[in-house]
This record gives C-alpha cells, structure tokens and sequence, in this order.
C-alpha cells in the first residue's frame, strides 16, 4: 500500500513540475515612471503636500489641471482608493487607483463641471518619517453656491529626508449612515 501511495504521489508531483514548465513566465510587474520633479514648497511639509494636494484638484470649469504637479506629489507605488456604496448593490466598495487611474477617471468631470475641494479640518498623528492625517474636506462644483460633499481624506504622507510623498489617499464621502463625527468637524 505505502509502494502504490508513493508512487502516486511521485506521479503527481513529477506532472506538476511538467505542468509548471509548460507554462510561460508571467512578465515582471511594470516599473512606474519617475514622477515629475516636484516644487520644492509642495513637498516641504506634511502641511505643504497636503494643501498642494487640494490646490491641484481644484479649478474652474474650463481650467485643465496641472496633472505633472499632481503626479509629482505622490510616491512610486501610491494609490488612490475612493469609498462608497455601489448604487446598484448597495454594497460597500474601494476602487484602487494609482495617480494615473484618478487622472483618467477624474480630469474630465473636474475640468467640464469646474470643482474646488477644501480641507476643513485635520487631525494628524506623526511617528519619525510617516504621517496619517483625517483630512475632512467639503466639495464645491462651479455652479453650486453651497458644498455638494462633505467627507475625509485618510492621507499617508512618507519623508525621505528630502521630501515629503503622499503613499495612499483613501477617502469616503459623508452620507445620512455615516455623517462626520464632530471631532472631525472644525472647532466652533
């Protein structure tokens, strides 16, 4: 009985490594480009990133957005993971950008409709070279007098000792399950 098991197993195992041979080798993860050289007052600070990250979403309509600018905020690798309830499913769901994802899904839309997007307030905690800031935002569109959205921008900020990076801004917009907790709020 252990002879037959054996030999089982030894064709099993001999099958998987033909198996494994037979097919090809998946390529290398594509390397992304360097980003753009960054202006030296965007990525003085945790602050400075932060509020250049917000400048240069932000528009009137008609006004094409300096997407190098934008790219030179962010880290190789960085994502860019919005939050929401699907409306077809009512499911909970993040989509996982990377700066050229937002661009692509984002320009057209900030661009025809003009849109400002301001931090309201932050809370910020800072251990060596990474900083986690709730970055609580309102949106406005050219058109609307009043904030069309309200919400907070997780944002993970990493220095290298000569700059400051954004690695992941992860956000969700407020909504009548989950309004802004006051302590996220401006002070009164």
């Amino acid at each position: 009985m252990r002879r037959a098991l054996a030999v089982v197993l030894s064709i099993f195992f001999a099958a998987s490594l033909v198996s494994a041979q037979e097919k090809p080798a998946a390529p290398p993860p594509a390397q992304a480009p360097a980003p753009p050289a960054a202006k030296a007052e965007d990525v003085a600070s945790p602050d400075a990133i932060i509020a250049a990250l917000y400048d240069v979403i932000s528009g009137p309509v008609g006004q094409k957005r300096d997407w190098d600018r934008f790219r030179s905020l962010f880290a190789p690798g960085a994502r860019l993971i919005p939050t929401g309830r699907n409306p077809q499913t009512g499911e909970f769901r993040a989509v996982t950008l990377d700066p050229e994802g937002y661009i692509t899904r984002s320009s057209a839309f900030l661009e025809r409709d003009g849109f400002s997007e301001k931090e309201i307030a932050r809370r910020s905690e800072r251990f060596g070279n990474i900083v986690h800031a709730f970055s609580t935002y309102e949106g406005r569109r050219a058109a609307d007098p009043a904030p069309f959205v309200r919400g907070i921008n997780s944002i993970q900020l990493f220095s290298d000792g000569t700059r400051w990076w954004i690695v992941t801004v992860f956000w969700q917009a407020e909504s009548p399950e989950t309004p802004l907790p006051k302590e996220f709020l401006p002070a009164k």
